[in-house]
């Protein structure tokens, strides 16, 4: 009798289990506080378990005080309203009894017929029970993987069918356990069976959480090298300015002293050491004012350190620009594409043995703005799908979390992009809406 209660709450356990994870595909947590959400999850199974135990022979009222409960506490560990959390619990139930049934069909198959499963009783039983919540466990598995959040995409296609074999593996052992019950003779046997099903259940789930924390992990390696990168890119792109705001201020100084001095030659009326005086700054002038004006001084900042970089480091650079003053994007996108995109068109024909050259297109035509760059590189570049592929399974280089921020912008301001690569010269060409 004993062994039958633990059985009971076992399985409500894996059921709740299944019906968070199931949640937390549509639904975002109220709080990061553990203890809180162990009290609701604890609430919910001895919720269910009273239900279960008053109601066994009530199965429509039954049904509906389930959906309501889970709903209810559901409204607590979720950021989501009653009418979704009841619309989300009516699913869970319905697929709940989908799979039920669906064990039920599968068990037949295999023992000919309802009696013969009867006839196995407590451990016959069990075991298609455990069976049921094993495959249920499955079944929102490949949901989570398919409108699941960031930790979903994070772990690959190939990894997760590797993650996969482990609850199918159990579904087959359990399966297995069920068609040599018949061969029990003793109640010892039936308890180890019965133990072995539920262990794999829980090494399930185990499982399941260990790499999600991992993936937790990752999510938050990532944003943080995200961060750290936009924040260079940032901290270059004020370091320029504030140089060139020193810079003009020296040539104010400077300009103030050659201004007393011509007025001295002209009170002299030394006129020919005026004339080459006045041609002596005017070439120097014309070296230091800045190659390129848009009219946006967040822009103009970027392209002409850049260009300046380009200079030093001997890789041509051929622009196209227009007057860019209407342009509606904020300052730390602007930042974000440009520094990312010549950063890493400088960083590639540093690396070429042979050419190297730059072109850029920077312009706004009618109610779009239009940011291509192209730029000769050594080596192979594999492109699938509009995004450079890396090698490495969960790290990657500077360059392809550069693109990676780019990409977020363009998504944000719903524009589009195309990543292409020939005769070793990369091109990348973004629209953006204005």
């Amino acid at each position: 009798m004993l062994i039958s209660y633990i059985q009971s709450i076992m399985m409500i356990i894996l059921e709740v289990i299944c019906c968070k994870i199931f949640f937390e595909s549509f639904a975002e947590k109220r709080s990061k506080n553990n203890y809180r959400n162990y009290s609701i999850i604890l609430g919910i199974v001895v919720c269910e378990y009273v239900i279960a135990s008053l109601f066994y022979d009530k199965f429509i009222l039954k049904q509906i005080l389930a959906i309501v409960a889970v709903a209810v506490f559901m409204c607590f560990y979720f950021k989501i309203h009653f009418g979704k959390a009841i619309i989300l619990s009516l699913l869970f139930q319905a697929l709940l009894l989908s799979v039920d049934y669906f064990t039920l069909w599968l068990n037949v198959s295999l023992f000919d017929s309802i009696a013969e499963i009867s006839r196995l009783h407590f451990v016959g039983g069990s075991l298609i029970t455990v069976l049921g919540k094993i495959i249920l466990f499955l079944v929102v598995l490949l949901i989570r993987k398919k409108v699941g959040g960031e930790s979903s995409d994070v772990l690959r296609s190939t990894d997760w069918l590797r993650f996969i074999f482990f609850p199918v593996f159990t579904i087959f052992t359990v399966i297995a356990l069920i068609m040599t019950s018949g061969n029990i003779e003793n109640q010892k046997q039936e308890n180890v069976f019965l133990v072995i099903a539920l262990c794999l259940a829980g090494m399930n789930i185990v499982a399941f959480y260990m790499i999600n924390d991992i993936l937790k992990r990752e999510i938050k390696i990532r944003e943080n090298e995200v961060f750290q990168l936009k924040a260079r890119n940032q901290t270059d792109m004020y370091r320029s300015i504030s140089e060139n705001f020193v810079k003009q201020r020296k040539k104010t100084h400077e300009y103030k002293n050659q201004i007393m001095c011509i007025e001295s030659l002209i009170e002299m009326e030394n006129y020919d050491e005026l004339k080459d005086y006045v041609k002596s700054i005017s070439g120097n002038l014309s070296t230091e004012l800045d190659y390129i004006k848009t009219n946006n001084v967040i822009i103009d900042a970027i392209l002409n350190s850049k260009y300046k970089e380009t200079l030093d480091k001997g890789i041509v650079f051929i622009f196209q620009i227009n007057d860019l003053s209407g342009i509606k994007m904020c300052d730390e996108d602007i930042v974000v594409i440009l520094s990312n995109l010549l950063n890493n068109a400088i960083e590639a024909c540093e690396k070429c043995s042979g050419k190297k050259f730059m072109k850029m297109k920077l312009v706004k035509e009618k109610d779009n703005i239009i940011i291509s760059v192209k730029n000769t590189y050594d080596g192979k570049l594999n492109i699938k799908d509009g995004e450079i592929q890396t090698s490495k399974k969960y790290e990657m280089d500077e360059h392809g979390v550069g693109i990676k921020n780019i990409i977020e912008v363009i998504t944000k301001y719903q524009g589009s992009y195309a990543i292409r690569n020939d005769n070793n010269e990369f091109y990348f060409s973004v629209i953006l809406p204005n």
